[in-house]
């Protein structure tokens, strides 16, 4: 693959006031810009073309970041507007600049060491969604992950007949996967939430996963960036 997504445009409201003055990717982590890890990541990965988009307080992505070079990628921005429009509005809003082949989608306020060059080029369904055990914050869990597929979490049966409290695990997304712009198919542009997308393609069997057992964390607190430094100095 050789395009990738970095969600940027969120209001950071649980992080202020750090992110009145500074989006939430820009904010330093280990002595770089959140955001920074990501694009080192994806160069790494053999990614060239990057698209970031954004909304509050965009004039200052482009400023920070520029045209991609230094990481020897190509940076493209997909202003929102004003108002961000949710994880499925600003995929769809950004897809004409991602093309018509599967892209990385990656949040710009997680940390982790995941390599992307894991990902699948051409995944099994509409898209590959990495997921990780459930953090403390979120103990319930997202989706149901068994022989590779994911499920919803009230599912009655899942592969192979294998029921859920026996044979299929209930993680977090790590906001970390692969997308097909099926995924979005037939959405107006504007605000819009991707969970119901997830849910259409988990019930025609078409959303796949795998589990990330490695270090990873979401950074949407102060104290959560402030334990993520800890560990790194570490």
């Amino acid at each position: 693959m050789r395009h990738a997504l970095i969600l940027a445009a969120g209001l950071g409201e649980r992080m202020r006031p750090l992110t009145t003055h500074t989006p939430k990717p820009l904010l330093p982590v280990g002595g770089k810009p959140l955001i920074e890890w990501h694009l080192e990541k994806l160069a790494a990965a053999d990614v060239r073309y990057v698209v970031i988009n954004t909304s509050h307080l965009a004039d200052q992505f482009p400023a920070a970041l520029g045209d991609g070079s230094r990481w020897g990628l190509r940076i493209r921005y997909a202003y929102e507007g004003p108002t961000p429009l949710e994880t499925g509005g600003g995929i769809l809003n950004a897809l004409p600049l991602l093309g018509p082949d599967p892209f990385i989608v990656v949040s710009g306020d997680i940390y982790s060491d995941y390599d992307y060059a894991r990902l699948p080029a051409q995944p099994e369904g509409v898209a590959h969604l990495v997921m990780v055990d459930n953090p403390p914050w979120h103990p319930a869990g997202d989706f149901l992950l068994a022989d590779g597929r994911l499920y919803e979490k009230d599912a009655p049966v899942v592969a192979s007949h294998i029921a859920p409290a026996t044979g299929a695990q209930c993680l977090t997304f790590a906001n970390i996967g692969v997308y097909r712009p099926q995924i979005v198919a037939g959405q107006s542009p504007g605000k819009f939430k991707l969970l119901p997308m997830y849910q259409r393609a988990m019930r025609d069997g078409s959303l796949r996963g795998e589990r990330f057992d490695g270090f990873w964390r979401n950074i949407g607190t102060p104290a959560q960036r402030d334990e993520l430094e800890a560990q790194l100095r570490d």
